[in-house]
């Protein structure tokens, strides 16, 4: 069989991506099928079954192109549908598998004049709006992959590819088709994930490791109704302080630096070896991807204890707050109540459920003031830390980074969570990790403005062709 011509593989890469994945994205960006966590009228609203019906209609006229291949789409009763593309190989053995979801996040605001989350925008060669990047492009790019390795005659694995329709949320309705899934896909020597960021588009990342999640809604009553604050004030506690007094028990307000041990992990070794390189290859960039204000500092001076800060060591947030007017429709009145939104990024090897039980007890255990507080959780979401990489492996995402960047690869965690990966990690684990994705500064997931960068989007997809080629040749 023959070997990959690069030349080739690129200038299929660029050509499908300019004239099919492009203009394809563009229509599924002006789709609003936000994950159920954030419409829970998803499967009435009809959104959702849009996109599976765009995804899958683009797909079934690739097939052709992939001899015996075949396409499915998973249902059951109150989930989100799955879609799944098997395609054979001629290396018998261990199968490919390739993920990614075509769920979003909701809308945000403080888009830029003329974009919006439902409004594609391609502005230097950046496509703009919600889910293009995060992570629609992820099943356009597996198929052009596998398509350019069929065109040059190149031998792979059998490969198997999943779009999921509930990632945002956490994968509730993953484990169910993975345990049916399972079975019927065999042993799995490699995993492809594209669903991930990339420290800088200037060289191939892939990450090592991921944020596990848990949160919830935190609620604090001390009034059955709201009284005048001249009368009150003093004599009430204020529902907003008893909040500011429970979030101290997580974290400290001066460093942000989380409190408990339920929370905590030391960090290994090789994982602060990879952080100290990627903070010298990504210099300011570690924080300046980020839209401070003028005069705004990170939250500490060294790179590298950025990268730990963001990668390995737990993080709160709060996401939102209720119980408050706007200001101007605020009167001097001492509020009964304040909901706040709670989100606790964990270290990759912490157990999630474990930690939101933990995080549940510090927050309603003795009460100040003996106020009525109430956190309830969401689901947790586990995090994820590769195995060690093979030589063969490391060898093929250097060469691709070679060859589509023209940099060698770099490797970094994420602090994001793909509750997938962790799932993935005990149903497989012999399997070896790729985990990359287009998610680079100012890309911006999940908040306004969210871009993918086309250029980087086509090597990607060089990548993973080039990474399924050297699975069949291992």
């Amino acid at each position: 069989m023959p070997a990959l011509a690069l030349n080739d593989l690129k200038s299929f890469v660029e050509k499908t991506w300019r004239e099919e994945v492009t203009p394809t994205l563009v229509d599924y960006i002006r789709i609003p099928n936000k994950s159920p966590m954030f419409e829970p009228e998803w499967e009435k609203l009809g959104h959702m079954e849009k996109a599976v019906t765009m995804f899958e209609a683009y797909a079934r006229g690739k097939l052709k192109e992939l001899p015996g291949a075949t396409l499915s789409v998973m249902r059951a009763p109150g989930r989100t549908p799955l879609i799944v593309i098997d395609s054979p190989g001629r290396v018998s053995g261990e199968t490919v598998l390739l993920y990614g979801h075509l769920d979003k996040q909701p809308e945000m605001a403080g888009w830029a004049p003329g974009k919006g989350p439902w409004i594609p925008v391609i502005e230097n060669d950046r496509l703009y709006g919600r889910g293009g990047a995060d992570d629609g492009y992820a099943m356009f790019g597996a198929l052009t992959a596998l398509i350019a390795l069929e065109r040059q005659g190149v031998s792979r694995a059998r490969c198997v590819t999943i779009i999921e329709a509930s990632e945002e949320s956490g994968s509730p309705d993953l484990p169910y088709y993975m345990e049916l899934l399972a079975p019927k896909i065999g042993d799995v020597g490699l995993v492809v994930c594209l669903d991930s960021g990339c420290g800088d588009y200037e060289r191939l990342w892939l990450t090592t490791s991921l944020r596990g999640l848990v949160g919830g809604t935190l609620r604090i009553d001390v009034l059955k109704e709201g009284v005048h604050s001249g009368d009150a004030s003093g004599v009430v506690p204020s529902s907003f302080r008893i909040l500011r007094m429970l979030l101290d028990r997580i974290d400290d307000v001066a460093t942000g630096a989380v409190k408990p041990a339920a929370f905590q992990t030391a960090i290994p070794e090789d994982r602060r070896r990879e952080a100290k390189i990627a903070a010298g290859a990504l210099g300011d960039a570690v924080f300046s991807k980020f839209p401070f204000v003028p005069g705004m500092s990170p939250a500490a001076g060294d790179r590298a204890e950025l990268i730990f800060n963001r990668t390995w060591r737990p993080a709160l947030s709060v996401t939102g707050l209720d119980g408050a007017p706007v200001p101007a429709n605020a009167g001097n009145v001492l509020r009964p109540f304040t909901v706040a939104k709670l989100s606790l990024r964990l270290p990759p090897t912490i157990d999630a459920d474990a930690a939101s039980a933990a995080l549940k007890r510090l927050l309603e255990e003795n009460p100040p003031y003996g106020a009525r507080v109430a956190f309830t959780p969401e689901s947790a979401g586990g995090g994820w830390n590769a195995p060690a990489t093979a030589p063969w492996l490391a060898g093929a995402l250097d060469a691709a980074s070679q060859a589509s960047w023209g940099q060698p690869s770099a490797m970094m965690g994420e602090g994001g969570t793909i509750p997938f990966m962790g799932m993935l990690g005990r149903v497989f684990p012999m399997a070896q990790f790729a985990i990359t994705g287009v998610l680079g500064p100012n890309s911006n997931a999940h908040g306004p403005n969210e871009f993918l960068d086309l250029p980087t989007g086509m090597r990607v997809t060089e990548t993973v062709a080039q990474v399924v080629a050297a699975h069949a040749g291992k």
